[in-house]
């Protein structure tokens, strides 16, 4: 096994555990988890604007990407009011006019402020915005009562709001498996060589099989015995939902893999051992968590025992 293999397999034995551990908790341990996961893919994904010849409002923006999971979390906790004056397309508004007026006096004309703005804006809303959607599942309307898992002769009861949003996290992880391991195999025909090289149309199909087989089973043995919730004309629906996740998440990585190639980068850093950058782990959950969220809107449906 190689160093970096080492690496990757060390850290991942590590940090799933450790990530199913806070979704279970939820809470304020979540949000923190998601605010620091936000504010460091931020920060990558404006060193990458940087070496496109962009000049992004580094501290702002990684501070407010920050700041939004924490934002939903204090909406959770009735602390922050979105029906209130200060909603949340008003406090957009007030953000991105801050960051306009920012620009006037840091930047000025010759410090590209139409383009510190945007890629700005668009950085906070790209990474803390979409990474918040999965405070949202956890904490989703119909995921309120607890869920009981049965282990054997073992109960174990957990919220039922981790079972929904731990659903669209081994949906997107099967898929990049899925992809990888019949990309690897028997993969000849590109998929977008333009953006991503090493990526194949039978890995694309490799990843839609993995992520329907979990979609499924997981819908059928975990999500509805446990927690008594289901997606609307079973098995049709889950099935629905795993492919339209696993598409998302693929779109979500071309899309990173669009950026780094603009530039010329393989990695967005190299803050995880053997994984790269935030981005690089992150980048199919990006696209994936709101589209789930989406998605539990029209097809969650309850299942009474």
């Amino acid at each position: 096994m190689s160093s970096e293999l080492a690496r990757r397999v060390a850290f991942a034995v590590i940090a799933v555990p450790v990530g199913v551990a806070i979704v279970v908790y939820g809470g304020a341990p979540l949000a923190a988890l998601l605010a620091i996961v936000s504010a460091l893919a931020a920060w990558e994904l404006f060193r990458i604007a940087r070496a496109a010849g962009l000049t992004p409002m580094d501290d702002a923006g990684i501070a407010l990407a920050g700041l939004l999971p924490l934002l939903v979390h204090a909406r959770f906790l009735r602390i922050y009011d979105p029906e209130s004056a200060l909603g949340p397309l008003s406090l957009g508004a007030l953000v991105l006019l801050t960051l306009m007026a920012a620009a006037i006096w840091v930047r000025g004309v010759s410090g590209k402020p139409l383009g510190a703005v945007a890629v700005t804006a668009f950085g906070v809303a790209y990474t803390g915005g979409m990474l918040s959607f999965g405070y949202a599942i956890r904490y989703h309307d119909y995921a309120f009562a607890p869920a009981s898992l049965v282990f054997g002769s073992r109960t174990m009861s957990v919220p039922s709001g981790a079972l929904l949003l731990l659903l669209p996290m081994f949906i997107t992880w099967g898929s990049d498996t899925g992809a990888y391991a019949v990309g690897k195999s028997i993969g000849r025909h590109k998929l977008a060589p333009a953006v991503s090289p090493g990526k194949t149309i039978e890995g694309a199909l490799g990843a839609l099989a993995a992520s329907v087989i979990i979609g499924w089973a997981y819908s059928r043995w975990i999500l509805r015995p446990a927690a008594h919730l289901d997606f609307r004309w079973a098995p049709a629906g889950a099935i629905l939902f795993s492919i339209i996740v696993s598409v998302s998440g693929q779109i979500g990585d071309l899309a990173k893999s669009l950026f780094k190639r603009e530039v010329g980068v393989k990695d967005s850093s190299h803050i995880i051992p053997g994984h790269g950058g935030v981005l690089d782990r992150f980048d199919s959950l990006l696209f994936a968590l709101p589209i789930s969220y989406v998605l539990f809107s029209w097809l969650l449906t309850w299942a009474p025992a």
